[in-house]
Protein backbone atom coordinates (compact mmCIF):
# COMPACT_ATOMS: atom_id res chain seq x y z
CA UNK A 1 0.00 0.00 0.00
CA UNK A 2 1.73 3.43 -0.47
CA UNK A 3 0.80 6.39 1.21
CA UNK A 4 0.23 9.83 0.01
CA UNK A 5 -0.30 12.35 2.50
CA UNK A 6 -1.61 15.99 1.34
CA UNK A 7 -1.99 18.89 3.30
CA UNK A 8 -4.09 20.53 6.07
CA UNK A 9 -7.09 21.64 4.56
CA UNK A 10 -6.49 25.45 4.82
CA UNK A 11 -9.86 27.16 5.62
CA UNK A 12 -11.05 24.48 8.05
CA UNK A 13 -7.73 25.84 10.16
CA UNK A 14 -8.31 29.30 9.35
CA UNK A 15 -11.88 29.13 10.56
CA UNK A 16 -10.87 27.28 13.74
CA UNK A 17 -8.11 30.09 14.34
CA UNK A 18 -10.49 32.71 13.92
CA UNK A 19 -13.32 31.14 16.43
CA UNK A 20 -10.84 30.31 19.33
CA UNK A 21 -9.41 33.79 18.76
CA UNK A 22 -13.07 35.79 18.71
CA UNK A 23 -13.83 33.06 21.80
CA UNK A 24 -10.45 34.57 23.80
CA UNK A 25 -11.57 38.13 22.97
CA UNK A 26 -14.99 37.30 24.10
CA UNK A 27 -14.04 35.97 27.59
CA UNK A 28 -11.33 39.12 27.63
CA UNK A 29 -14.71 41.35 27.30
CA UNK A 30 -17.14 39.64 29.96
CA UNK A 31 -14.08 38.73 32.34
CA UNK A 32 -12.76 42.36 32.40
CA UNK A 33 -13.61 44.33 36.01
CA UNK A 34 -15.41 47.39 35.45
CA UNK A 35 -12.00 48.97 36.00
CA UNK A 36 -9.88 47.39 33.82
CA UNK A 37 -7.39 45.05 34.25
CA UNK A 38 -4.19 45.71 36.22
CA UNK A 39 -2.25 43.39 33.64
CA UNK A 40 -0.53 41.74 36.63
CA UNK A 41 0.17 37.62 35.54
CA UNK A 42 -1.45 36.17 38.42
CA UNK A 43 -4.86 38.19 38.23
CA UNK A 44 -4.25 37.52 34.13
CA UNK A 45 -4.07 33.54 34.75
CA UNK A 46 -7.07 33.69 37.12
CA UNK A 47 -9.12 35.96 34.97
CA UNK A 48 -11.90 33.40 32.14
CA UNK A 49 -9.38 34.49 29.48
CA UNK A 50 -6.39 33.59 31.39
CA UNK A 51 -8.04 30.00 32.66
CA UNK A 52 -9.30 29.74 28.58
CA UNK A 53 -5.62 30.45 28.01
CA UNK A 54 -4.12 27.82 29.71
CA UNK A 55 -6.84 24.87 28.16
CA UNK A 56 -5.93 26.77 24.82
CA UNK A 57 -2.52 25.97 25.15
CA UNK A 58 -2.87 22.02 26.57
CA UNK A 59 -4.93 22.16 23.41
CA UNK A 60 -2.77 23.36 20.77
CA UNK A 61 -0.15 20.79 22.33
CA UNK A 62 -3.17 18.50 21.81
CA UNK A 63 -3.45 19.08 18.14
CA UNK A 64 0.51 18.88 17.52
CA UNK A 65 -0.07 15.29 18.99
CA UNK A 66 -2.12 14.08 16.99
CA UNK A 67 -0.64 15.43 13.67
CA UNK A 68 2.93 14.67 14.11
CA UNK A 69 2.54 11.21 17.08
CA UNK A 70 -0.64 9.50 16.64
CA UNK A 71 -0.89 7.47 13.24
CA UNK A 72 -4.43 7.89 11.57
CA UNK A 73 -4.90 3.80 11.97
CA UNK A 74 -4.82 4.14 15.49
CA UNK A 75 -8.01 6.56 15.13
CA UNK A 76 -9.98 3.96 13.22
CA UNK A 77 -8.93 0.78 15.19
CA UNK A 78 -9.17 2.60 18.61
CA UNK A 79 -12.69 3.69 17.86
CA UNK A 80 -14.44 1.68 20.16
CA UNK A 81 -11.53 1.52 23.12
CA UNK A 82 -12.19 5.35 23.02
CA UNK A 83 -15.66 4.94 23.60
CA UNK A 84 -15.63 2.40 26.02
CA UNK A 85 -13.08 4.59 27.90
CA UNK A 86 -15.34 7.66 27.53
CA UNK A 87 -18.39 5.44 28.67
CA UNK A 88 -16.31 4.30 31.86
CA UNK A 89 -15.26 8.12 32.64
CA UNK A 90 -19.25 8.79 32.56
CA UNK A 91 -19.75 6.21 35.37
CA UNK A 92 -17.18 7.42 37.32
CA UNK A 93 -18.70 11.13 37.48
CA UNK A 94 -21.70 9.56 38.95
CA UNK A 95 -19.45 8.14 41.84
CA UNK A 96 -16.72 10.43 42.56
CA UNK A 97 -17.51 13.64 40.64
CA UNK A 98 -17.89 17.40 41.39
CA UNK A 99 -21.58 18.69 42.03
CA UNK A 100 -21.98 22.21 39.90
CA UNK A 101 -25.19 23.82 39.34
CA UNK A 102 -27.20 20.57 40.76
CA UNK A 103 -25.32 18.41 38.00
CA UNK A 104 -22.32 15.75 39.17
CA UNK A 105 -20.52 16.06 36.10
CA UNK A 106 -17.19 17.30 36.76
CA UNK A 107 -14.08 15.76 37.75
CA UNK A 108 -11.75 18.33 40.48
CA UNK A 109 -8.11 17.66 39.50
CA UNK A 110 -5.44 20.49 41.49
CA UNK A 111 -8.07 23.07 40.77
CA UNK A 112 -9.03 22.34 37.19
CA UNK A 113 -12.61 20.91 36.74
CA UNK A 114 -12.90 18.30 33.24
CA UNK A 115 -16.40 17.27 31.89
CA UNK A 116 -16.40 13.59 30.70
CA UNK A 117 -19.66 14.71 28.52
CA UNK A 118 -17.30 16.74 25.79
CA UNK A 119 -14.93 13.79 25.87
CA UNK A 120 -18.05 11.00 25.39
CA UNK A 121 -19.27 13.47 22.41
CA UNK A 122 -15.48 12.79 20.78
CA UNK A 123 -16.27 9.00 21.52
CA UNK A 124 -19.40 8.48 20.40
CA UNK A 125 -18.00 9.88 17.05
CA UNK A 126 -15.73 7.91 16.36
CA UNK A 127 -17.68 5.02 17.57
CA UNK A 128 -20.31 5.75 15.02
CA UNK A 129 -18.09 6.34 12.75
CA UNK A 130 -16.41 2.62 12.71
CA UNK A 131 -20.01 0.89 13.35
CA UNK A 132 -21.02 2.59 9.99
CA UNK A 133 -18.21 1.55 8.04
CA UNK A 134 -18.20 -2.36 9.25
CA UNK A 135 -21.83 -2.12 6.86
CA UNK A 136 -21.49 -2.52 3.16
CA UNK A 137 -25.28 -2.65 3.25
CA UNK A 138 -27.72 0.27 3.84
CA UNK A 139 -29.38 0.77 7.42
CA UNK A 140 -32.29 -1.47 6.46
CA UNK A 141 -32.57 -4.19 9.54
CA UNK A 142 -33.84 -3.85 13.05
CA UNK A 143 -30.98 -4.80 14.29
CA UNK A 144 -28.44 -2.30 12.19
CA UNK A 145 -30.34 0.36 13.29
CA UNK A 146 -30.81 -0.40 16.72
CA UNK A 147 -26.90 -0.77 17.20
CA UNK A 148 -26.47 2.54 15.87
CA UNK A 149 -29.14 4.05 18.18
CA UNK A 150 -27.38 2.19 21.06
CA UNK A 151 -24.21 3.77 20.34
CA UNK A 152 -25.85 7.14 20.66
CA UNK A 153 -28.29 5.79 23.73
CA UNK A 154 -25.40 5.01 26.14
CA UNK A 155 -23.50 7.78 26.65
CA UNK A 156 -26.60 10.11 26.58
CA UNK A 157 -28.19 7.51 29.28
CA UNK A 158 -25.50 8.16 31.75
CA UNK A 159 -25.33 11.75 31.32
CA UNK A 160 -28.80 12.34 32.02
CA UNK A 161 -28.32 10.45 34.96
CA UNK A 162 -26.06 13.30 35.84
CA UNK A 163 -28.53 15.10 35.39
CA UNK A 164 -27.55 16.99 32.33
CA UNK A 165 -30.57 16.74 29.98
CA UNK A 166 -28.59 19.61 27.13
CA UNK A 167 -25.33 17.69 26.66
CA UNK A 168 -27.61 14.52 26.55
CA UNK A 169 -29.51 15.89 23.25
CA UNK A 170 -26.75 16.93 21.67
CA UNK A 171 -26.18 12.73 20.86
CA UNK A 172 -29.48 13.23 18.76
CA UNK A 173 -27.42 14.51 16.23
CA UNK A 174 -26.05 11.62 15.34
CA UNK A 175 -29.34 10.74 13.25
CA UNK A 176 -28.42 12.83 10.92
CA UNK A 177 -25.04 10.45 10.18
CA UNK A 178 -27.17 8.08 9.91
CA UNK A 179 -29.14 8.93 7.63
CA UNK A 180 -26.05 10.08 5.43
CA UNK A 181 -25.24 6.56 5.50
CA UNK A 182 -28.29 4.72 4.10
CA UNK A 183 -31.15 5.08 7.56
CA UNK A 184 -34.73 5.15 6.07
CA UNK A 185 -36.23 8.57 6.06
CA UNK A 186 -39.25 7.05 7.56
CA UNK A 187 -37.31 6.67 10.96
CA UNK A 188 -35.59 10.19 10.55
CA UNK A 189 -39.63 11.39 10.27
CA UNK A 190 -40.13 9.62 13.54
CA UNK A 191 -38.00 11.15 15.07
CA UNK A 192 -39.25 14.53 14.28
CA UNK A 193 -42.89 13.22 14.56
CA UNK A 194 -41.60 11.86 18.57
CA UNK A 195 -39.98 15.76 19.59
CA UNK A 196 -43.28 17.24 17.97
CA UNK A 197 -45.45 14.96 20.31
CA UNK A 198 -43.23 15.37 23.20
CA UNK A 199 -43.12 18.84 23.70
CA UNK A 200 -47.29 19.19 22.45
CA UNK A 201 -47.44 16.52 25.33
CA UNK A 202 -45.45 19.29 27.95
CA UNK A 203 -47.99 22.38 26.69
CA UNK A 204 -51.29 20.45 26.78
CA UNK A 205 -52.87 17.58 28.41
CA UNK A 206 -52.92 14.70 26.53
CA UNK A 207 -56.73 14.18 26.46
CA UNK A 208 -56.69 17.54 24.27
CA UNK A 209 -53.61 16.28 22.11
CA UNK A 210 -54.89 12.39 21.40
CA UNK A 211 -58.19 14.95 20.31
CA UNK A 212 -56.31 16.87 17.81
CA UNK A 213 -54.26 13.82 16.61
CA UNK A 214 -57.86 11.91 15.70
CA UNK A 215 -59.22 14.58 13.90
CA UNK A 216 -55.64 15.00 11.92
CA UNK A 217 -55.57 11.21 11.39
CA UNK A 218 -59.15 11.71 10.20
CA UNK A 219 -58.71 14.24 7.91
CA UNK A 220 -55.93 12.23 6.15
CA UNK A 221 -58.36 9.28 5.81
CA UNK A 222 -61.26 11.53 4.42
CA UNK A 223 -58.43 12.92 1.48
CA UNK A 224 -57.79 9.51 0.51
CA UNK A 225 -61.22 8.26 -0.51
CA UNK A 226 -61.29 7.02 -4.26
CA UNK A 227 -64.60 8.56 -4.74
CA UNK A 228 -66.98 11.40 -3.07
CA UNK A 229 -64.15 13.02 -1.31
CA UNK A 230 -65.80 16.88 -1.21
CA UNK A 231 -68.72 14.76 1.02
CA UNK A 232 -66.28 12.88 3.55
CA UNK A 233 -64.64 16.35 3.45
CA UNK A 234 -67.03 18.07 4.88
CA UNK A 235 -68.42 15.33 7.31
CA UNK A 236 -64.95 15.05 8.81
CA UNK A 237 -65.00 19.30 9.20
CA UNK A 238 -68.60 19.26 10.45
CA UNK A 239 -67.56 16.12 13.53
CA UNK A 240 -64.42 18.35 13.90
CA UNK A 241 -66.46 21.45 14.48
CA UNK A 242 -68.87 19.98 16.73
CA UNK A 243 -66.29 18.73 18.75
CA UNK A 244 -64.81 21.82 19.66
CA UNK A 245 -67.54 23.13 20.82
CA UNK A 246 -68.46 20.25 23.10
CA UNK A 247 -65.00 20.01 23.85
CA UNK A 248 -65.07 24.51 25.18
CA UNK A 249 -68.61 23.52 27.37
CA UNK A 250 -66.48 20.54 29.35
CA UNK A 251 -67.79 17.24 27.80
CA UNK A 252 -64.23 16.36 26.86
CA UNK A 253 -64.38 12.73 27.16
CA UNK A 254 -67.13 12.15 25.05
CA UNK A 255 -65.57 13.99 22.35
CA UNK A 256 -62.50 11.58 22.51
CA UNK A 257 -64.67 8.59 22.17
CA UNK A 258 -66.79 9.73 19.56
CA UNK A 259 -63.73 11.32 17.48
CA UNK A 260 -62.35 7.45 18.10
CA UNK A 261 -65.51 5.60 16.79
CA UNK A 262 -65.52 8.00 13.92
CA UNK A 263 -61.78 7.23 13.62
CA UNK A 264 -62.55 3.67 13.44
CA UNK A 265 -65.34 3.61 11.23
CA UNK A 266 -63.13 5.09 8.63
CA UNK A 267 -60.53 2.63 9.70
CA UNK A 268 -62.80 0.03 8.76
CA UNK A 269 -64.19 1.57 5.15
CA UNK A 270 -60.14 2.10 4.23
CA UNK A 271 -59.68 -1.86 5.38
CA UNK A 272 -62.10 -2.45 3.18
CA UNK A 273 -60.98 -0.75 0.20
CA UNK A 274 -57.88 -2.86 0.68
CA UNK A 275 -55.99 0.20 2.00
CA UNK A 276 -54.31 -1.37 4.73
CA UNK A 277 -51.01 0.62 5.10
CA UNK A 278 -52.92 4.09 5.87
CA UNK A 279 -55.04 1.55 8.62
CA UNK A 280 -51.58 0.63 9.83
CA UNK A 281 -49.42 4.09 10.00
CA UNK A 282 -52.87 5.94 11.11
CA UNK A 283 -53.25 3.71 14.37
CA UNK A 284 -49.31 3.44 15.06
CA UNK A 285 -49.15 7.45 14.89
CA UNK A 286 -52.05 7.53 17.33
CA UNK A 287 -50.50 4.94 19.04
CA UNK A 288 -47.03 6.46 19.66
CA UNK A 289 -48.41 9.98 19.41
CA UNK A 290 -50.26 9.68 22.80
CA UNK A 291 -47.65 7.42 24.38
CA UNK A 292 -44.94 10.03 23.93
CA UNK A 293 -47.38 12.76 25.01
CA UNK A 294 -48.31 11.15 28.36
CA UNK A 295 -44.36 10.18 29.26
CA UNK A 296 -43.67 14.02 28.23
CA UNK A 297 -46.56 14.90 30.64
CA UNK A 298 -45.57 12.73 33.52
CA UNK A 299 -41.71 13.37 32.93
CA UNK A 300 -42.52 17.26 32.68
CA UNK A 301 -44.46 16.64 36.23
CA UNK A 302 -43.25 14.19 38.21
CA UNK A 303 -39.05 13.69 37.06
CA UNK A 304 -37.76 17.16 36.14
CA UNK A 305 -36.87 19.36 38.98
CA UNK A 306 -38.11 22.70 39.65
CA UNK A 307 -35.58 25.05 38.04
CA UNK A 308 -35.81 22.52 35.34
CA UNK A 309 -39.61 23.24 34.85
CA UNK A 310 -39.32 26.46 34.60
CA UNK A 311 -36.52 26.47 32.06
CA UNK A 312 -39.25 24.59 29.70
CA UNK A 313 -41.93 26.81 31.14
CA UNK A 314 -40.03 30.14 30.20
CA UNK A 315 -39.11 28.93 27.14
CA UNK A 316 -42.76 27.57 25.63
CA UNK A 317 -45.01 29.08 27.46
CA UNK A 318 -43.21 32.59 29.28
CA UNK A 319 -46.84 34.57 29.31
CA UNK A 320 -47.15 35.87 32.84
CA UNK A 321 -43.72 34.39 34.08
CA UNK A 322 -42.02 37.23 36.41
CA UNK A 323 -39.25 38.51 34.35
CA UNK A 324 -36.74 38.51 38.05
CA UNK A 325 -37.35 34.92 38.02
CA UNK A 326 -37.05 31.98 35.41
CA UNK A 327 -36.86 34.43 32.63
CA UNK A 328 -34.46 36.72 34.20
CA UNK A 329 -31.61 35.34 32.40
CA UNK A 330 -33.56 35.40 28.41
CA UNK A 331 -34.54 39.18 29.55
CA UNK A 332 -31.18 40.46 30.12
CA UNK A 333 -29.48 38.24 27.56
CA UNK A 334 -32.60 39.76 25.22
CA UNK A 335 -31.20 43.35 26.49
CA UNK A 336 -28.01 42.96 25.87
CA UNK A 337 -27.81 42.13 22.52
CA UNK A 338 -30.55 44.78 21.43
CA UNK A 339 -27.88 47.19 22.73
CA UNK A 340 -25.47 46.07 20.53
CA UNK A 341 -27.14 47.97 17.96
CA UNK A 342 -25.88 47.82 14.64
CA UNK A 343 -21.92 47.53 15.67
CA UNK A 344 -21.58 47.00 18.89
CA UNK A 345 -20.14 48.79 21.90
CA UNK A 346 -16.75 47.54 22.03
CA UNK A 347 -15.16 44.78 24.18
CA UNK A 348 -14.86 46.67 27.11
CA UNK A 349 -17.67 49.03 27.16
CA UNK A 350 -20.21 47.08 27.18
CA UNK A 351 -22.63 48.09 30.26
CA UNK A 352 -24.72 44.99 30.44
CA UNK A 353 -21.66 42.46 29.94
CA UNK A 354 -18.92 44.81 32.29
CA UNK A 355 -21.53 44.64 35.27
CA UNK A 356 -22.35 41.14 35.18
CA UNK A 357 -26.15 41.48 34.54
CA UNK A 358 -26.50 38.29 32.46
CA UNK A 359 -25.78 35.00 34.49
CA UNK A 360 -23.29 32.84 32.80
CA UNK A 361 -22.28 34.95 30.57
CA UNK A 362 -19.06 33.49 29.89
CA UNK A 363 -20.31 30.13 28.92
CA UNK A 364 -24.29 29.23 28.07
CA UNK A 365 -25.25 32.71 27.50
CA UNK A 366 -21.38 34.00 25.89
CA UNK A 367 -23.63 35.15 22.45
CA UNK A 368 -25.01 37.91 24.53
CA UNK A 369 -21.78 39.54 25.19
CA UNK A 370 -20.71 38.64 21.16
CA UNK A 371 -24.27 41.06 20.39
CA UNK A 372 -23.25 44.12 23.25
CA UNK A 373 -19.67 43.99 22.15
CA UNK A 374 -20.05 43.45 18.40
CA UNK A 375 -23.56 44.22 17.25
CA UNK A 376 -24.94 42.62 14.39
CA UNK A 377 -22.36 43.51 12.61
CA UNK A 378 -20.05 40.94 15.09
CA UNK A 379 -22.61 38.89 16.00
CA UNK A 380 -23.38 37.70 11.70
CA UNK A 381 -19.59 37.33 11.36
CA UNK A 382 -19.90 34.78 14.28
CA UNK A 383 -22.96 32.92 12.65
CA UNK A 384 -21.50 32.79 9.39
CA UNK A 385 -17.89 31.57 10.53
CA UNK A 386 -19.63 28.98 12.06
CA UNK A 387 -21.83 28.04 8.83
CA UNK A 388 -18.52 28.03 6.71
CA UNK A 389 -16.90 25.82 9.12
CA UNK A 390 -19.72 23.45 8.42
CA UNK A 391 -19.54 23.44 4.91
CA UNK A 392 -16.16 23.18 5.11
CA UNK A 393 -16.52 19.31 6.84
CA UNK A 394 -19.09 18.57 4.48
CA UNK A 395 -16.93 19.57 1.84
CA UNK A 396 -14.28 17.72 3.16
CA UNK A 397 -17.10 14.54 4.64
CA UNK A 398 -18.03 14.51 0.58
CA UNK A 399 -14.61 14.44 -0.71
CA UNK A 400 -13.18 10.53 1.54
CA UNK A 401 -13.18 7.78 0.04
CA UNK A 402 -13.28 5.92 3.06
CA UNK A 403 -16.88 5.36 5.07
CA UNK A 404 -15.04 6.05 8.41
CA UNK A 405 -13.29 9.46 7.70
CA UNK A 406 -16.91 10.61 5.82
CA UNK A 407 -19.24 9.35 8.94
CA UNK A 408 -16.70 10.64 11.20
CA UNK A 409 -16.79 14.31 9.28
CA UNK A 410 -20.56 14.10 9.36
CA UNK A 411 -20.35 13.43 13.12
CA UNK A 412 -18.60 16.64 14.08
CA UNK A 413 -20.72 18.35 11.93
CA UNK A 414 -23.80 17.24 13.68
CA UNK A 415 -22.75 18.20 16.96
CA UNK A 416 -21.22 21.21 16.24
CA UNK A 417 -24.60 22.55 14.36
CA UNK A 418 -26.52 21.36 17.59
CA UNK A 419 -24.68 23.57 19.67
CA UNK A 420 -24.46 26.14 17.67
CA UNK A 421 -28.26 26.22 17.11
CA UNK A 422 -29.30 25.20 20.87
CA UNK A 423 -26.83 27.81 22.51
CA UNK A 424 -27.16 31.12 20.09
CA UNK A 425 -30.87 29.81 20.19
CA UNK A 426 -31.17 30.53 24.04
CA UNK A 427 -29.36 33.39 24.05
CA UNK A 428 -32.37 34.92 22.24
CA UNK A 429 -35.69 32.78 23.67
CA UNK A 430 -35.70 30.36 20.98
CA UNK A 431 -34.41 27.54 22.62
CA UNK A 432 -34.55 26.11 26.28
CA UNK A 433 -31.87 27.57 28.46
CA UNK A 434 -29.94 24.12 28.80
CA UNK A 435 -26.59 24.50 29.02
CA UNK A 436 -24.53 23.75 26.42
CA UNK A 437 -21.55 26.27 25.71
CA UNK A 438 -21.34 27.70 21.79
CA UNK A 439 -17.89 26.02 20.54
CA UNK A 440 -14.53 27.34 20.61
CA UNK A 441 -16.04 30.57 22.43
CA UNK A 442 -17.81 29.44 25.83
CA UNK A 443 -15.86 29.17 28.81
CA UNK A 444 -14.88 25.73 29.02
CA UNK A 445 -11.87 23.88 28.93
CA UNK A 446 -12.80 20.58 28.27
CA UNK A 447 -15.30 22.10 25.80
CA UNK A 448 -12.50 23.66 24.11
CA UNK A 449 -9.99 20.41 24.33
CA UNK A 450 -12.78 18.03 23.02
CA UNK A 451 -14.11 20.15 20.30
CA UNK A 452 -10.02 20.85 19.36
CA UNK A 453 -8.90 17.05 18.86
CA UNK A 454 -12.51 16.67 17.26
CA UNK A 455 -11.37 18.86 14.16
CA UNK A 456 -7.88 18.07 14.54
CA UNK A 457 -8.34 14.03 14.06
CA UNK A 458 -10.55 15.53 11.06
CA UNK A 459 -7.92 17.15 9.34
CA UNK A 460 -5.79 14.69 10.38
CA UNK A 461 -7.96 11.90 7.94
CA UNK A 462 -8.22 14.85 5.16
CA UNK A 463 -4.65 14.05 4.95
CA UNK A 464 -4.79 10.88 4.42
CA UNK A 465 -7.93 10.54 1.89
CA UNK A 466 -5.47 9.46 -1.32
CA UNK A 467 -4.09 6.25 0.49
CA UNK A 468 -4.34 3.36 -1.54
Amino acid sequence: MSLKIVRNDFPTVVLYIFLVTAGMLMLYSVGRPPDGYNWDIPEMLGSFMGKQFIWLLISVAAWFIVHHFIDRDIWVKGSYPIYGITLLMLLLVLIFGKEINNARSWFSIAGFTFQPSELAKFGAALAMAAFLSQWSEKLNSIGSVGSGLLIMALPAGLIMLQPDPGSALVFGSFLLVMYREGLSPLILMLGIFTATMFLIGILFPTTLLAGGLLGLLLIIMALSVPRRLRLWLAGTIVLLAASVYAYTIGVGWLVLLALFLAFCAASTYHVLRQNIRLVMLSFGALFWGVLIAFAANFTFNNVLRPHQQDRIDAWLRPTGMSEQGALYNITQSKLAIAAGGLSGRGLEDGTITKYDYVPEQETDFIFSAVGESQGFIGSAVIILAFMALLWRISVIAERQKRTFARAYAYGVAGIILIHMLVNIGMTMGLMPVIGIPLPFISKGGSSLLSFTVMIAVLVKLDRHRVDV
